[in-house]
């Protein structure tokens, strides 16, 4: 994915950063504990898209 998109990139639901986990391809909000997917190096900022994360798993 461009860094300079992800520089600019804010999680849409609480304007929070993301962290980019290149393996899983997904964008992770901490806060919202969201993971929003990567597609062709595009990533899809839609909430009803994201991932929800259990809360066992470490963000």
């Amino acid at each position: 994915m461009d860094t300079k998109l992800f520089d600019i990139l804010v999680c849409p639901v609480c304007k929070g950063p993301l962290q980019y986990h290149k393996d899983e391809q997904e964008l992770i909000c901490s806060p919202c504990r969201l993971g929003y997917p990567v597609r062709d190096d595009i990533p899809v900022m839609l909430e009803e898209e994201a991932r929800k994360l259990p809360a066992e798993e470490e963000v």
